[in-house]
């Protein structure tokens, strides 16, 4: 177990459907259905699908924040991160005051930079409210990480006196990515980090991550549909379809020999810069659309 950092064992995530004057539960929603994965430390791993297959659910889940944004969701299985060698943390049977250790440990960057910071906060202070939160340390050493921070993420001091909204999408990310470091985490969700960026700012970000990844060895969950960005950043893949996660192995192996239809079909969807094979692309994305229907 010293090389695996979080385990999904048998996780399921249900949302009930409410109707009637006295919203009674007449269905539900099985948005993540059995997923059970290990994640290996230091190592990114990419979780693609289309939209709607469970990906970002999975990634709430696990951040332990979706119960604040949906009461009703029903959880069960297991999430287990091992924090070091001796220790282990099983996130669904955390109370609210365990929760907070568990936090420091496990970040997220969300997709949207524009929503995801707080635009009447200084970005200085958005960068310390985690430190705030989770830590003891004085003002002077919180002031001096902050700093550091900026500087790592390709921002500088002076600039921790502004606010989000005099910085450009790119470098707004910039600056949710140094808030998900601030804690020194072990594991960082990124929820669809650069498909709200253009695509030449997208690479910037992506190779930022991955410098900082290598620096301070992280373990990246890096969500997403884009199969060109998740094949550059991830050492491992999970395909995830209705829930489910149908396969999972290692980049090159998915890429080069998938093994599961809705892979196969998935990556033929990937578009290429061939005129001639027009007619091939169309058939494969109506492909795509029978496996959702």
């Amino acid at each position: 177990m010293s090389n695996i950092i979080l385990q999904l064992q048998n996780l399921n995530v249900e949302f009930p459907v409410f109707e009637g004057i006295l919203q009674r539960e007449v269905s539900h929603v099985h948005a993540v259905n059995n997923v059970s994965v290990d994640i290996i430390g230091g190592k990114t791993i990419g979780i693609v699908g289309e939209s709607g297959s469970g990906k970002s659910t999975l990634g709430k889940t696990i951040i332990n924040v979706l119960r604040l944004t949906a009461p009703d969701v029903r959880i069960n299985g297991d999430i287990i991160l091992y924090p070091d060698t001796e220790n282990e943390i099983n996130v669904l049977k955390l109370n609210r005051s365990q929760v907070k250790s568990y936090r420091s440990d496990v970040q997220m960057i969300f997709q949207d930079p524009y929503s995801s910071l707080n635009p009447r906060m200084l970005v200085g202070d958005i960068i310390k409210e985690p430190l705030d939160i989770n830590t003891t340390l004085p003002v002077s050493e919180k002031k001096e990480r902050v700093s550091w921070l900026l500087e790592k993420v390709g921002l500088n001091q002076e600039q921790a006196n502004r606010f989000p909204h005099e910085f450009s999408g790119g470098q707004r990310q910039r600056i949710a990515i140094a808030r998900s470091l601030a804690t020194n985490p072990k594991v960082i969700i990124a929820d669809e980090p650069v498909s709200a960026l253009d695509v030449s700012i997208q690479a910037q970000v992506i190779n930022l991550m991955m410098d900082l990844q290598e620096e301070f060895n992280l373990t990246i969950l890096f969500i997403a549909h884009d199969l060109s960005v998740v094949k550059h950043i991830s050492t491992e893949i999970a395909v995830m379809y209705l829930g489910q996660v149908v396969e999972h192995g290692d980049t090159e192996s998915v890429f080069s020999n998938p093994q599961h239809d809705y892979t196969k079909t998935l990556l033929q969807s990937i578009p290429h810069s061939d005129p001639k094979g027009r007619e091939e692309r169309k058939e494969q994305r109506l492909k795509l659309e029978r496996f959702s229907m």
